[in-house]
């Protein structure tokens, strides 16, 4: 029996990209139900659409409503906390809307789900939540500490409550693949920030597969961390471009406001306390209590060990990003749109 067999799932945020690729692994495990909770009704109809499946069951709603949260956990096992503000742009301009979802609308969750005895919540974050420089990152590393504070204090009977955190996620929502390969498409030059720009690149299956391994393994206010490879900006620009057989043609902006060179996905603070697997790093959250002279009196010997960033993880050569490209079925599209249009 798999983890989601005959369980009832909420996702928030479901109608995108994580959403879709957690309802269809859910689909294929054997879930009982999979609530979808979103504020976008379009996007929701598409996927009604798409799936076309009585398992699905579509709730709009946003998490910043408590009301509508607590009507939608009833009944669920599990809870995928996605819905975010994502877009780095977006949340440096609108700073408190970024706190009133990634901050206070995960308190809504971790609420609402507690309140209706969800067995277990696993909330996604992202590397930029790590060392932040830009609100969307301050917001998300908030909410892995609203979650931590959360879990602190609970008995085995309470909502268990962990997160996952892993680099960007390929073709996903707002990420710069979609917009090279529109460009290279059109025959326009792809925007370079900084060639040396590196990104952790990560398909969306193995996102999905980290939070399922958060749902099996990880106790009360655990951290997952996904490790991951990563390439320079340029490369994956030139990737691309051999993928589907365009010129390649770029174009340097340079650094754009809140952006980083090199992104970190776990610092050395945490890495001195995490177990380590093959693919993942489980990071136990400090379950000290509220007796503050501990943290006067009481330290700790760490070890040295370099933060884990896009830096100095396994750099991918051209060769292997365009194998990760091939292997995405939004890239066999846009080779399709490609032989298309050379008709």
């Amino acid at each position: 029996m798999t983890l989601l067999e005959g369980k009832s799932i909420l996702i928030t945020g479901g109608s995108g990209s994580f959403g879709h690729a957690m309802t269809r692994h859910a689909l294929a495990q054997g879930a009982q139900k999979i609530r979808i909770f979103s504020r976008d009704e379009s996007k929701q109809d598409i996927m009604r659409g798409t799936f076309n499946n009585n398992v699905l069951d579509f709730w709009v709603g946003d998490i910043r409503d408590y009301r509508s949260l607590s009507h939608a956990t009833r009944g669920m096992d599990y809870v995928f906390h996605a819905a975010a503000l994502k877009q780095v742009p977006s949340c440096e301009f609108f700073p408190e809307e970024a706190v009133r979802t990634n901050i206070l609308g995960s308190v809504n969750v971790l609420d609402a789900a507690s309140e209706a005895g969800v067995e277990s919540v696993v909330m996604l974050s992202t590397d930029k939540a790590v060392q932040p420089i830009n609100a969307m990152g301050m917001t998300k590393a908030l909410m892995e500490k609203v979650l931590q504070a959360a879990a602190r204090g609970r008995d085995d009977s309470d909502t268990r409550v962990c997160s996952v955190r892993y680099g960007n996620v390929m073709f996903s929502r707002g990420s710069v693949i979609p917009a090279f390969i529109k460009a290279a498409l059109e025959g326009s030059p792809m925007r370079i920030t900084d060639p040396d720009m590196t990104r952790f690149l990560l398909p969306l299956p193995v996102a999905v597969e980290l939070v399922e391994t958060a749902l099996g393994e990880g106790q009360q206010g655990d951290l997952m961390i996904r490790k991951a490879p990563a390439a320079t900006v340029i490369d994956l620009a030139e990737a691309i471009s051999r993928v589907l057989d365009t010129p390649l043609r770029t174009e340097i902006i340079g650094v754009r406001h809140g952006e980083k060179i090199h992104e970190t996905l776990a610092t050395t603070v945490e890495l001195a306390r995490a177990v380590e697997t093959e693919h993942h790093w489980r990071v136990r959250m400090d379950d000290r209590d509220l007796n503050y002279d501990l943290y006067f009196s009481q330290g700790e010997i760490r070890k040295e060990v370099p933060d884990y960033t896009s830096e100095n993880t396994r750099r991918l050569t051209v060769d292997e990003v365009c194998g990760l490209l091939l292997g995405l079925p939004e890239t066999q599209q846009a080779l399709r749109r490609r032989v298309g249009a050379t008709r």
